[in-house]
């Protein structure tokens, strides 16, 4: 029997036992229960035995079962920028908690398979408390068994000279696999988040191609966007970004999308004011404000000959947290889920972002909001691109 077999048994022998520390000699009440072959080895006991008597072992008892079991996290596209500047975080606790261990699956390409073990290397010699263990692969059955979480973020980029019906069949021979293999080894509680681009798109293909995962399950990542839009209005009102809350970015990860700040609120000078107000610059943010978010992943490109990935891989954790830990009360974020049945005219079966508000790990559209003919128009060009896209992507699939 293996030692992490048997120091989980143990555990629950000592759950079952409701020791007290007042009351109780944990240790001689475990010598009458528990065989001692399913006592767990010396170093995962700490100091147990120096304290058969006193309250300090069964406060140590605690701290051994609070420890929670890892989680596995898969992150596609290992070896690319993206997930350079993002392992670290989640490795460190920023996006599944403080206290919450995990075992990081990585997955790249074959080629990029002596790249990964770099990365591998670096993340070793962060010595994490939280990191249990770094599996690096080229193979789906491995990095897709039994996951909790799976973060896609590659993809195929677009080259020079390819038309974007070539890039989306490319992308959905990507995500049909992946998402077969979700379907075949992950678990069916497991929550995917889709990064790479076309991601709303993408994200669709790899929950149709997996049935058995509830499609509530599956997001894509339009908090980059939302983000950047947070950061524009404080920029423009000299406040902190996070202050700017309810930012709405509606529809498609593409220069369509429709950063709406119609139910925005900005703190100022501590009290809750709408974002119009707040700005004082319709035009502005009927104008530049909007094209500024639609196009500033191209602006970054142009800038740094490199796309997005500081900002992305921030905005992915952002993303995921909130899955992890839910918003707060009155608060909404922006997120690509599955459309159908959803309150605001938006085409069924899309992955489509909308205003969510997330508990206990459910996200929930967020309703009664208003739409005026400005924002209905620009909702519905962003989501007529998405129609598009997923006709000429689900031709692609063969069913």
């Amino acid at each position: 029997m293996s030692t992490n077999r048997n120091t989980n048994n143990f555990y629950t022998l000592v759950k079952s036992s409701l020791l007290k520390p007042t009351t109780v000699n944990p240790i001689r009440h475990l010598k009458r229960r528990c065989p001692s072959n399913l006592l767990p080895r010396e170093e995962n006991r700490g100091d147990l035995r120096d304290h058969p008597s006193s309250g300090r072992a069964a406060v140590i008892l605690k701290n051994q079962l609070n420890m929670a079991e890892p989680i596995r996290v898969l992150v596609t596209g290992a070896a690319g920028q993206i997930a350079y500047s993002l392992l670290y975080s989640i490795a460190k606790g920023d996006v599944f908690g403080k206290d919450q261990p995990l075992v990081l699956l990585l997955l790249d390409i074959t080629p990029m398979l002596p790249v990964l073990e770099g990365v591998v290397m670096e993340m070793q010699d962060c010595a994490l408390p939280l990191l249990r263990e770094v599996i690096p692969t080229d193979k789906e059955d491995v990095a897709f068994k039994d996951l909790d979480a799976a973060i896609l973020v590659g993809s195929m980029p677009r080259r020079e000279g390819m038309e974007r019906k070539d890039l989306l069949k490319a992308n959905v021979a990507i995500f049909k696999s992946q998402g077969e293999a979700l379907d075949k080894h992950a678990k069916k509680t497991v929550k995917v988040l889709v990064v790479g681009n076309p991601a709303n798109t993408n994200c669709l293909i790899a929950a149709k191609s997996a049935p058995s995962i509830p499609k509530e399950n599956f997001s894509c990542l339009t908090r980059l966007d939302h983000n950047r839009a947070c950061f524009q209005v404080a920029m423009r009102c000299g406040i902190s970004a996070n202050v700017v809350k309810n930012m709405i970015i509606w529809g498609n990860h593409s220069s369509t999308q429709y950063p709406d700040v119609h139910h925005c609120k900005v703190n100022v000078q501590g009290k809750n004011v709408p974002a119009f107000d707040a700005v004082k610059d319709d035009a502005w943010l009927k104008g530049d404000f909007i094209s500024t978010v639609q196009q500033r992943g191209a602006a970054v490109i142009k800038a740094r000959k490199l796309s997005s990935a500081m900002s992305a891989a921030k905005a992915i954790c952002d993303h995921m947290r909130d899955i992890w830990t839910g918003t707060a009360e009155g608060e909404f974020i922006s997120m690509g889920v599955y459309s159908t049945g959803n309150p605001y005219g938006v085409p069924e079966d899309l992955i489509y972002s909308f205003p969510v508000s997330i508990k206990d790990k459910t996200w929930k559209i967020v309703e009664g909001l208003a739409i005026n003919d400005f924002s209905r128009a620009k909702m519905d060009a962003t989501a007529a691109e998405l129609v598009e896209e997923k006709d000429t992507a689900v031709s692609f699939l063969g069913v």
